[in-house]
């Protein structure tokens, strides 16, 4: 267990297909998008896994509102701060 042995302090979890309201990733991510980009600044890595169709651009989209929200950025500088974590391999994607 990552949380038992310090290598993870925080799991949020979002489960679209077990209740009757859809509940998804970027609606999680928009509830603690105060906590995410305090993490994003402190160094954290994001890793995206799933399908590449919708959930993939949707969650991408999120971050960037997000960010732009959080750090008072235009949604171009956002989406810059986003592509640079990509270069930088902190935002990684193993999509399908």
């Amino acid at each position: 267990d990552h949380k038992k042995k310090g290598l993870l302090s925080k799991l949020s979890v979002a489960f679209s297909r077990d209740q009757r309201e859809k509940f998804y990733v970027q609606h999680k991510l928009k509830e603690q998008s105060k906590e995410v980009v305090k993490w994003i600044d402190e160094g954290a890595f994001i890793y995206v896994c799933g399908d590449m169709k919708h959930m993939a651009k949707d969650v991408l989209n999120t971050f960037v509102e997000i960010i732009s929200e959080q750090k008072q950025l235009t949604p171009e500088q956002a989406r810059e701060f986003v592509q640079s974590l990509r270069k930088s391999r902190r935002y990684q994607e193993d999509v399908y």
